[in-house]
């Protein structure tokens, strides 16, 4: 008799696989085959496939018939969904914590903003690739924004579509250089939010969730990722 996977192995398989993907270390439309996972995490087979079966649940990674598993493709008709549903779930947060927010609140503004602006958004050994340390910093200013809702599901929505637009963002890093200001963006978001403007403040915050998909459909990058996977 098998037997059955402890959750914290589980859990670590799923942590491990999810971040490949959202790195696009694990590209969008490959496939997962699990043999591989295994011998290349070091995980057991229960463990990846469980995993496997979570990051379905997520969208992350899809499920076909007598053929296994891949990660899920991207395309610009669900880039635009996602961009859309994003900037109306995450606006609606931030103005709930705006009405919230006290001075601990804006101080964890001010702290990863700052923390942010001291790193580098490339990988310094792959430049093609965001830093790990930056994405991390980067999904904690965006958590301080919105830590002030009072709304747990909307906090949940949005931690959903967060992670739901990792990858297309991160397909963006090599285009950002071209005229982008990351920081100055981020800045204009912060200093809006803490002077408890919320309509400019999500005026700010939608334009720079859009920004990253207007520079992907007119580089044509999710178009070349839609006919690899087609």
């Amino acid at each position: 008799m098998t037997k059955p996977e402890s959750g914290s192995l589980t859990a670590e398989a799923f942590n491990r696989i999810r971040a490949e993907i959202l790195a696009c270390r694990l590209p969008p439309g490959q496939k997962l085959v699990i043999a591989d996972l295994c011998h290349d995490l070091g995980f057991s087979l229960g463990a990846v496939r469980e995993a496997l079966s979570r990051l379905t649940s997520e969208g992350l990674v899809e499920a076909e018939p007598r053929k296994g598993f891949r990660v899920a493709p991207i395309t610009e008709a669900e880039l635009r969904d996602i961009t859309q549903v994003r900037a109306t779930i995450e606006s609606l947060c931030l103005e709930s914590a705006i009405r919230h927010g006290d001075v601990k609140w804006e101080a964890n503004i001010v702290a990863t903003l700052f923390e942010l602006s001291r790193l580098d958004l490339q990988d310094p050994a792959d430049p093609a690739r965001v830093s790990e340390v930056w994405a991390d910093a980067h999904r904690r200013f965006h958590e301080a924004l919105v830590a002030a809702c009072d709304s747990p599901w909307l906090l949940r929505l949005r931690e959903t579509l967060f992670v739901q637009s990792e990858r297309y963002r991160r397909v963006s890093v090599p285009l950002n250089r071209a005229g982008r200001d990351l920081q100055s963006e981020h800045k204009a978001i912060a200093d809006a939010t803490i002077a408890r403007d919320a309509a400019t403040a999500s005026a700010a915050l939608r334009e720079h969730l859009q920004k990253t998909t207007r520079i992907l459909i007119a580089s044509e990058v999710v178009k070349a990722h839609e006919a690899e996977t087609a």
